[in-house]
């Protein structure tokens, strides 16, 4: 478990993005809060604010300590409910707390085995599926998280020949050259996922709480099968149902269940059609690596012309999805990546495949920007013998990017950062040129700025890429320099073009409103 720790007040309020991000990445975490001493709480003091509310749908757990007798207490109790959880845990300290001397005895850790599925509810789920003519399983960010849970996972599939998808910003959960690895579901996720996953009478939807966006429509497929019986298997009850109608719910250990369900199967479970699947999810998958092959521009919509105008713009750069391929010709299989919030990246949702769990780092649901360079130097604190890259686009990276400044120092380790440079904001451009007529406001990157030159600047190594053939060789090389100890930016320009928007299910078009001018406008008076 890792641990979190700042100054009160304002060193605290800039916890507030990581926190909530590993929320809604499901992750176990101390977060550890100093806050005013008990004789000044309330009186406005210096660097005060209510750190308690702050974080109140932020963590799964919080408590204050009110005597300093009582911090181990509240301490272990804090830790327990981080893991049990899983995910990020408060305890709030006076500061005068913390230089007290007191004379206590040691809690003694509790330790919570996890449940492993109602009794009735894994006899229901594998009755359903021993049924089912085209069963589909869909690992959530559950089975990467559990013990033994992506083999428990992979035997389950196996067993009934059921193709097996991922969530969004999960394509880990899974092996990406098994035969039934359908890819992720999601934004600019994989076709093939969605076709297969539209037929099926039944889903496992196992450790996962199947967020809305998760489930979006792709590609223009409305996937989501609208008959099928819906198995949901997570470990927190209130997810359970929340977000789509379910037939049967389990509370559980993803792996737990999974081998529940296994060990009740009938003898005949996935006999049905059996071929007919198999050979429908090898020729699915082909005809989808074909077309993603074949997917080197994005489209526009009826009415919109931006994209063509990128690339008549800019005729010999770089297309983000020329990028993707060239950074998945040389990517190695055993890499970390860790992958950043913005347009560019989510373009590249359906390339990277991994043969392991814990490989693939992603923001999450809560969609932070600057999350790609921080996360890749967490990874390679924690596996130091481990090739690690992380992926910005330039908007996220200029979140992020004064952590060149330190990640130079001889205690760190060396990594490599890729950032794909085209001067915008494309996630809010691309909503711009869909429902706003090219309104631009804000989109716009400064064009003098070079991240490679900044990342020299620190000490560190910069270059910039500008061709499919550049992007392969810089980043093999930054990959030999990394395991030298060298810190490696790679900063490859390549043009405006802009994928799907995030959010097409909640925008439309603006509808003007009666009554209203600009001759209604007024200025804005001085002070």
């Amino acid at each position: 478990m890792s641990m979190m720790i700042a100054q009160n007040g304002p060193g605290i309020t800039n916890f507030v993005t990581p926190v909530k991000t590993a929320y809604w990445n499901h992750t176990p975490l101390l977060l550890v809060t100093p806050q005013a001493a008990n004789k000044t709480i309330g009186q406005g003091g210096f660097q005060e604010v209510e750190q308690m509310a702050l974080f109140q749908d932020m963590v799964c757990y919080q408590e204050e300590v009110r005597d300093p007798t009582r911090v181990a207490e509240v301490l272990d109790r804090v830790i327990a409910n981080a893991h049990r959880f899983s995910g990020p845990a408060q305890i709030n300290i006076p500061r005068d707390m913390f230089t007290q001397i007191v004379d206590i005895n040691l809690p003694t850790m509790i330790e919570f085995e996890l449940p492993s599925g109602g009794e009735m509810a894994l006899a229901e789920a594998a009755k359903l599926l021993s049924a089912a003519k085209s069963p589909v399983i869909l690992n959530g960010a559950g089975v990467v998280l559990a013990a033994g849970g992506i083999a428990a996972s992979m035997a389950l599939a196996e067993r009934l020949d059921a193709p097996v998808c991922c969530g969004y910003q999960h394509n880990d959960a899974f092996p990406g050259s098994h035969p039934l690895f359908a890819g992720p579901l999601g934004y600019n996720g994989s076709k093939a996922g969605m076709q297969l996953i539209q037929d099926a009478d039944v889903v496992l939807a196992l450790g996962t709480r199947l967020n809305p966006f998760s489930t979006l429509p792709g590609y223009g497929i409305d996937y989501w099968p609208k008959n099928a019986k819906i198995i949901q298997v997570d470990l927190k009850p209130e997810r359970i149902g929340l977000t789509k109608a379910v037939t049967v719910g389990i509370v559980g250990d993803a792996a737990k269940v999974a081998n529940g369900i296994m060990a009740q199967l009938s003898a005949t479970a996935g006999d049905t059609d059996r071929a007919q699947r198999k050979a429908r999810i090898a020729s699915t998958k082909a005809a989808w690596d074909v077309e993603l092959e074949a997917m080197t521009h994005e489209e526009d919509d009826p009415g919109t012309t931006w994209n063509e105008r990128a690339r008549e713009a800019k005729p010999d750069w770089l297309s983000p999805r020329m990028v993707w391929r060239a950074i998945a010709s040389v990517m190695p299989k055993e890499a970390i990546i860790s992958s950043d919030i913005g347009n560019n990246c989510a373009i590249g949702n359906a390339y990277p495949t991994f043969e392991e769990g814990r490989k693939y780092l992603a923001p999450g649901l809560f969609g932070p920007c600057g999350y790609g360079l921080p996360a890749v130097v967490g990874a390679k604190i924690g596996c130091p013998d481990t090739p690690v890259i992380g992926f910005s686009g330039d908007g996220a990276f200029g979140i992020a990017v004064t952590e060149l400044t330190a990640i130079g120092r001889d205690e760190w380790p060396a990594i490599t950062m890729v950032v794909l440079r085209n001067y915008q904001w494309g996630a809010e451009k691309r909503n711009s040129t869909l429902w706003f007529d090219d309104n631009f406001v804000g989109t716009e990157l400064d064009e003098n700025v070079n991240y490679a030159g900044i990342a020299n600047a620190c000490g560190l190594k910069g270059v910039q890429a500008r061709t499919m053939d550049e992007v392969s060789n810089a980043l093999s090389q930054a990959l030999v320099d990394q395991a030298a100890g060298k810190t490696t930016l790679i900063e490859i320009l390549i043009n405006q073009e802009l994928g799907d928007p995030f959010r097409r299910d909640a925008m439309k078009n603006p509808v003007q409103v009666a009554g209203i001018s600009m001759d209604d406008m007024r200025p804005q008076k001085g002070a």
